[in-house]
């Protein structure tokens, strides 16, 4: 039975919503520790993230056991600590691949769940709390809800002013997101500025050519394209293409030398590793597929660098084990190429790309 029955609740104990923290009238069945206000907010908590963490979250919401001395009860505790740092991680990961794919109801409650965690842990002052603030800002832009969105970045500005020990990378993601407000609000002077300290700040924490860089460039192309300043933009958009391509193409050319070496001598199909996380792999997708549709619009002007584009994306697939998408975008890329009757070498390297995706659909058995 899912609905609450007041009697049943310890006289003062308040049960608020686990989406709104409205007065809650419903409870989770399977874990009996979670709370919604009605059908419609269970529903978007289940779909969002509790399905993931239902039975996770029992031991962190009921009381701790009896132990038999301090060192037991301090072990406890560490292994508390950890089970919500786990879900912290795993919560925000969630939610950023959600926001990736434009599925920003679905990333609220994540976000929330993340932004709960991180209170428990590090308390209601922490620079801990801003990545969630600022994932709860983009889902909030994401469905219009400007208002809404700028509360969130105003916490979260406010909690780094506060702070002493801000690192490069949290300040790159608060800019990040001043940069996507104020894009929202057409005001493109004031994107440009925070988007341009969101490339500084993450090239502080990793380098000018890495793909956690590369989103600030990204955001700032569409700037440029939206001004229809198509030079700048163009340039902007390659960059972000050669970043993704060098990394995908480093993982790419290890894996093949695997192969070739017939590392696996059971002939068992390899397991393959982007080196991502499922938000990154997200995130990489928008940035390409983004890329792809401007460069397609123009291919008759610039088609090697669709090609190029084309064929990173080839790599990605590839490395997720999505065949048929890395084999989609192959057949593309060749088909350009011999469209456009670009060189020789060209159409070789892509032709090679196809016949080990083809032979991956195949393996030795």
């Amino acid at each position: 039975m899912n609905v609450i029955y007041p009697l049943a609740v310890p006289k003062g104990r308040r049960l608020c919503c686990e989406v709104c923290d409205a007065p809650a009238e419903r409870v989770c069945a399977a874990c009996t520790v979670t709370y919604y206000c009605g059908v419609v907010h269970q529903r978007a908590d289940w779909c969002s993230i509790h399905e993931k963490i239902c039975q996770l979250l029992i031991p962190l919401r009921t009381s701790m056991p009896f132990y038999n001395s301090e060192e037991e009860r301090q072990h406890g505790l560490q292994q508390l600590q950890r089970r919500q740092k786990h879900l912290i991680e795993f919560c925000y990961t969630v939610a950023q691949k959600y926001l990736f794919e434009g599925k920003h109801e679905d990333a609220v409650p994540a976000a929330l769940h993340s932004l709960r965690f991180r209170m428990n842990v590090h308390g209601l002052d922490s620079v801990e709390l801003v990545p969630a603030y600022l994932l709860l800002a983009e889902a909030s832009l994401g469905l219009g809800r400007i208002i809404q969105a700028e509360e969130y970045l105003l916490q979260a500005q406010w909690t780094v002013l506060k702070s002493t020990d801000c690192s490069n990378a949290t300040h790159s993601l608060l800019h990040r997101n001043l940069g996507l407000l104020y894009m929202a609000k057409n005001n493109y002077e004031e994107a440009r500025y925070h988007l341009a300290n969101d490339i500084y700040f993450a090239s502080c924490a990793f380098g000018t050519e890495d793909i956690k860089t590369s989103g600030g460039y990204f955001h700032l192309a569409n700037i440029f394209h939206d001004l229809k300043k198509l030079d700048l933009a163009d340039t902007l958009y390659t960059k972000v293409s050669e970043i993704w391509y060098k990394y995908l193409n480093d993982h790419y050319q290890v894996l093949s030398q695997a192969r070739i070496q017939q590392i696996d001598l059971l002939g068992k199909r390899f397991e393959t590793d982007t080196g991502l996380d499922e938000a990154q792999e997200a995130e990489a997708i928008q940035s390409l597929t983004s890329i792809l549709n401007i460069r397609e619009s123009t291919s008759d002007k610039a088609p090697q660098k669709t090609i190029f584009v084309l064929k990173t994306l080839v790599m990605l697939y590839y490395l997720m084990m999505n065949s048929a998408k890395a084999q989609e975008y192959a057949m593309r890329a060749l088909s350009l190429a011999k469209e456009q009757q670009l060189d020789v070498q060209e159409q070789s390297t892509i032709q090679e790309l196809l016949s080990l995706i083809s032979a991956e659909d195949h393996p030795i058995t």
